[in-house]
């Protein structure tokens, strides 16, 4: 029963590790530091008590096993709790191939501030639309986005800072 309750114990404390490990990455990433730091603290402890259990019991394979697993396994829920808390802001390129006024017109509708300049393709004249939204947002502006121009071209970029312009949406919160 000891032997179970170690591998119970080393799996999931490699999943919070490598997960919190991720959830860390991403805040320096964004410029936060801060919590950073204090997800760190408790990153490192919990790694040292799973490193610890395994090299306690080296000769035994299932601890190394499940050391793997639970790293593998932090990977993917660490990835999941990042989605889940969205942290940051995006900046969001849409080139319309048809009805880009009546996208642009429908975003500000929404809240979302967008700024809009003609350019040309190989099928002629477009809109870019760019808009800045909270990673939240984004799926409500993509699923409009989809709704008013499928086929339009849409790049999404991290953005580290913002500074000025209009955030409705984002002031409300």
């Amino acid at each position: 029963m000891e032997v179970i309750l170690t591998l119970v114990a080393i799996f999931f404390a490699k999943i919070a590790h490598v997960s919190l490990g991720t959830i860390r990455i991403i805040y320096l990433t964004r410029g936060k530091s801060f919590p950073a730091a204090v997800i760190g603290f408790f990153e490192i402890i919990i790694y040292l008590i799973a490193l610890s259990m395994v090299l306690n019991n080296l000769n035994d394979w299932s601890n190394i096993l499940v050391y793997g697993l639970g790293y593998a396994t932090g990977n993917i829920v660490g990835s999941k709790i990042e989605e889940k808390i969205a942290i940051g802001v995006v900046h969001v390129q849409i080139v319309t191939l048809q009805n880009g006024g009546t996208l642009e017109n429908v975003l500000r509708d929404l809240g979302f501030g967008v700024t809009s300049m003609p350019c040309y393709g190989r099928e002629g004249e477009h809109l870019n639309l760019n808009v800045i939204v909270t990673r939240k947002e984004l799926p409500i502006l993509m699923n409009t986005m989809q709704k008013y121009d499928p086929d339009a071209f849409v790049s999404v970029y991290d953005a580290r800072q913002i500074m000025g312009g209009y955030f409705k949406r984002m002031k409300a919160k």
